[in-house]
């Protein structure tokens, strides 16, 4: 029997986001079937950080006749829906802030029509003014061996978005590649391996990752005011219009210095891209609309409700922007290179990752949801073939301990993947998963107090550390939410920044889920909709 109770405020502050345009998705990972054709509507498959475009769009709409009905998706999901044939009928036109990657893939090009660019942002490094000064960088050709060297003596500490979920991290580290690369030409498979040393240094200043620039940039601000109690960090790699628009905001404690590379940056140039299959109405809708946005009234407005770049001659850029002319650093065109890359960040570039999944394993859980639980995780060993399932795996040098628990939590049973030959220990977290059973009670803080209790024997340091909660139901053993929040608060700095990801299932309960995440600084997932699979996946962006 479930026992309700009250709970503070501060666990109901925290509300879901919510999409912006009609048809469009959250950034909880619940994605609405695309609607049918209809004349006048030009269904996008879109990324999400262009919901920030509703005005302008509202006005296009009135102007045009011609509605946008956005639907959003990571890069990498993106070009396997379309190299698949997933959007074939049921999108129009696909707008993200690069179409590289696609393009990369043969079968999703061959779906690609006509490109219009419609505004740009380069990838660059922000700072807190201080520290920039600090460094000497104030004002200053700036390279990126020197931003690596700096990394490496951890002279400070950034914020970025996962290559693999964020066109802004992929890019970054593409551009960071083909720079200290020194060849003056885009990184190829064959050279990953000799510029490996060189992307450590930068990385090793890497203290926070994100699946979306949105909720970096966010969570940037949030440690930067105290109001989150993570680790504060100095500075994001981020797109130049997110950095320029929390210098806006006037929200920070201090302004950002953005460091625009003298050696150059990868920009992202926004074309909205017809597919190949769209029929004439989506075609003459694509033109209408695309004309509209590219006019100077409207590419003023773009850039000053947006902070991204114009795409046109002749409209001079707004005080606040960087260089107009920035150098174009080489991107690679071939699937190989990005893989290349994309392996040896995850797999020994970047800081690995440290997670505690507590799983609920109580008796509401039998049958299709216990199942759906050692789905999601075996899901996680690469057992899937998939280019998202390829990158959201479990990689070499991350350390995975699984709680279980029910009425009392269970014993940890923890696993380190090794950086070569990983497959013995990703076939024993695979048996571990397949052998999960559910019976008794939910004891939900309890189990959380027991992860952070191990985190407390002694976390390795350089490792992004997070817990993540997937429970179908309320609390009814053990601790209650208050006694949690007590003992959050007794905590040592370092683990109370360990951010709680939560996940919504079955009956779980949002306002518990939404105050833990807000508590610990973490971020709240639903799966009550695409299943926990798709789920566990988005968060591996946030590890």
């Amino acid at each position: 029997m479930l026992r309700h109770r009250r709970f503070p405020a501060l666990a109901l502050s925290l509300l879901a986001a919510t999409g912006l345009l009609a048809g469009c998705s959250d950034d909880s990972g619940s994605k609405p079937e695309p609607s049918p054709a209809e004349p006048g509507k030009l269904r996008v498959l879109a990324g999400s950080e262009l919901a920030d475009l509703k005005p302008v769009l509202d006005r296009a709409a009135q102007a045009t006749g011609v509605r946008v009905e956005f639907t959003f998706s990571g890069t990498i999901e993106a070009a396997e829906t379309l190299a698949a044939g997933g959007a074939d009928g049921a999108y129009d036109a696909v707008w993200f802030s690069a179409n590289r990657y696609p393009q990369a893939l043969p079968e999703a090009a061959r779906r690609l029509g006509n490109q219009t660019k419609i505004m740009s942002s380069p990838v660059v490094l922000g700072l807190a003014k201080s520290k920039a000064d600090a460094l000497g960088w104030t004002g200053k050709p700036v390279t990126w061996t020197d931003i690596a060297k700096a990394a490496e003596e951890k002279k400070f500490s950034y914020g970025m978005t996962d290559p693999s979920a964020s066109n802004s991290g992929f890019s970054a580290l593409v551009g960071v590649a083909s720079a200290l690369a020194g060849t003056g030409a885009a990184v190829t498979a064959g050279q990953v391996g000799a510029v490996t040393p060189e992307l450590k240094k930068f990385f090793a200043a890497q203290v926070l990752s994100a699946g979306s620039s949105g909720w970096l940039s966010d969570a940037y601000q949030r440690r930067a005011t105290g109001a989150d109690p993570g680790q504060k960090i100095d500075g994001l790699v981020n797109y130049e219009s997110v950095l320029l628009s929390l210098n806006a905001a006037g929200t920070l404690p201090e302004p950002l210095a953005l460091i625009y590379p003298s050696d150059g940056v990868v920009t992202a140039d926004y074309p909205l891209t017809l597919l190949s299959g769209a029929n004439e109405q989506a075609r003459g809708d694509y033109q209408r609309l695309t004309d509209f946005l590219r006019t100077p009234d409207t590419q003023r407005e773009i850039m000053t409700s947006t902070h991204r770049r114009p795409a046109i001659p002749g409209v001079d850029l707004s005080a606040g922007f960087g260089p107009k002319d920035l150098v174009e650093l080489p991107f690679p065109a071939t699937q190989d290179a990005f893989d290349a890359l994309l392996s040896a960040y995850f797999d020994q570039i970047r800081h690995p990752s440290r997670t505690i999944y507590v799983l609920d394993t109580s008796g509401s859980m039998a049958g299709e949801r216990i199942d759906a639980l050692r789905t999601s995780l075996v899901g996680l060993t690469g057992v899937t073939n998939d280019l998202v399932g390829k990158y959201r795996r479990f990689h070499g040098r991350e350390e995975v301990t699984f709680i279980p628990f029910n009425t009392t939590p269970q014993a940890p049973i923890s696993f380190t993947v090794p950086e070569t030959d990983p497959q013995a220990e990703l076939d024993k977290i695979k048996q571990t998963a397949q052998g999960l059973s559910a019976s008794g009670g939910t004891a939900i803080y309890d189990s959380l107090d027991q992860a952070y209790r191990l985190l407390g024997q002694g976390p390795p340091a350089d490792r992004f550390t997070s817990i993540v909660l997937m429970t179908d139901g309320e609390n009814t053993s053990g601790s209650e939410y208050a006694d949690f929040e007590r003992a959050q608060a007794a905590r040592s700095p370092e683990l109370r920044g360990v951010p709680v990801f939560t996940v919504l299932f079955g009956e779980g309960s949002q306002s518990e889920m939404d105050g833990l995440a807000k508590l610990t600084g973490g971020k709240v997932f639903d799966a009550r909709g695409n299943g926990l699979q798709q789920v566990f996946r988005e968060i591996r962006g946030y590890q």
